[in-house]
């Protein structure tokens, strides 16, 4: 059967040149990085190549990268290392309510410890407002965290106008930009911020490795305590392969990003208008253009997001409801909550995320079968009974 992926913002496929770049340190150049033989110096030398390419696609010092295991770790690293650097300053945080759980987690964590946290809320299409942000900063403001871009409904933040409300107030600034590294311009001092996190395998790199933008100056806490790698900011035996296809990875989007997003934007149009012409009752989650390249959310009224998910899949087309991360929950969706969906119609919700290897013919092929899907999960349906 024919197989289509239209799940790119859970996940990308390693692009084949990022797994050539990668081959050679499993085996030949497979040495500890913080060995002085030759062995072990090669791996560095590949790891410090990286941490360059990376600054410079970010805008930033190479000794202002520091590599994780991806955007889970940095965004903890970021969150509780700047607030208990911070400590004697102050005790608040603020972030919005629509980030991921990588965010909310852990200050829901320090919480618990005695830290504010507060949840600025967004509009009807996803977006905070700037005004909101500062209304928010008190004299114990230590932090304000917003991602760069919504994983769920794709919707683009004013990030660099909170950056400068930040800035302005001496609070340190955080980005969530796991999703927008390699799809999206995301140069840190364009941004103004202090703190920025990414994952490698949500731009065609490997699982496992990412990075955060830590600018020079800013307070934190290391976060993984045991040997001094990462000049001391987080021990752990450096992923040299990882590292090496986040660089290689980069550099292919650094080559590839503007022509991708232009093509994916087209596509992106195309299902957002034609769903609505195909399917009655569809509503589009996040902001029609403030929105990433890839990415598309529909809300349909009367049937379950994982009744249409499987039957698309039985199809051949892989997409999703929301966060990869939260897939098991019975809950509705915690962001579509917070533009103001009711629990029934956040039930309903499918999020379409195209990538590298989408093709007009993968997107011809969704709008043949989803609208009869659509169709015969509601007859099934006694919501759509009762119409």
């Amino acid at each position: 059967m024919r197989r289509i992926y239209l799940d790119y913002a859970a996940t990308t496929p390693c692009d084949p040149l990022v797994i050539k770049a990668m081959e050679p340190y499993f085996f030949e150049k497979f040495g500890n990085p913080s060995s002085i033989h030759t062995e072990g110096q090669e791996a560095k030398g590949a790891i410090e190549e990286a941490r360059e390419r990376l600054a410079v696609f970010l805008g930033a010092k190479p000794e202002e990268i520091i590599f994780t295991s991806g955007g889970t770790e940095s965004n903890n690293f970021a969150i509780e290392g700047v607030a208990y650097a911070q400590e004697k300053k102050g005790n608040h945080i603020i972030t919005t309510s629509i980030e991921h759980h990588a965010i909310t987690e852990p200050c829901k964590f320090l919480e618990k410890r005695g830290f504010k946290i507060t949840y600025v809320g967004v509009d009807k299409y996803g977006l905070v407002s700037p005004s909101d942000i500062k209304k928010a900063i008190t004299d114990k403001t230590i932090l304000v965290s917003v991602m760069h871009a919504n994983n769920e409904i794709g919707a683009i933040q004013p990030i660099a106008q909170i950056g400068k409300i930040a800035k302005d107030s001496g609070i340190y600034f955080h980005t969530d930009a796991v999703q927008t590294v390699g799809h999206i311009p995301t140069n840190v001092n364009d941004l103004n911020v202090d703190l920025l996190s990414l994952s490698a395998h949500k731009f065609y790199g490997p699982k496992g490795v990412g990075a955060l933008y830590v600018r020079k100056g800013t307070r934190i806490e290391r976060f993984l305590h045991g040997g001094d790698q990462e000049k001391g900011r987080r021990a752990s035996t450096h992923n040299t392969p990882g590292i090496v296809g986040l660089s290689k990875a980069i550099e292919l989007c650094q080559d590839k990003m503007k022509d991708e997003a232009k093509f994916q934007t087209g596509l992106r149009d195309r299902l957002i208008k034609e769903i609505k012409e195909k399917i009655s009752d569809v509503y589009l989650n996040g902001h029609p253009q403030q929105r990433l390249p890839n990415n598309v959310n529909f809300s349909i009224k009367y049937i379950e997001g994982e009744s249409i998910l499987l039957n698309l899949d039985m199809l051949g087309i892989a997409a999703s409801t929301g966060s990869a991360c939260t897939s098991s929950s019975l809950e509705p969706s915690h962001v579509l909550l917070a533009i103001g969906l009711s629990h029934e119609i956040a039930h309903g919700s499918l999020r379409i995320t195209l990538g590298r290897w989408t093709k007009e013919s993968d997107i011809d092929y969704l709008l043949e079968h989803l609208p009869k899907v659509v169709e015969k999960l509601r007859r099934m349906s006694p919501l759509y009974e009762k119409k």
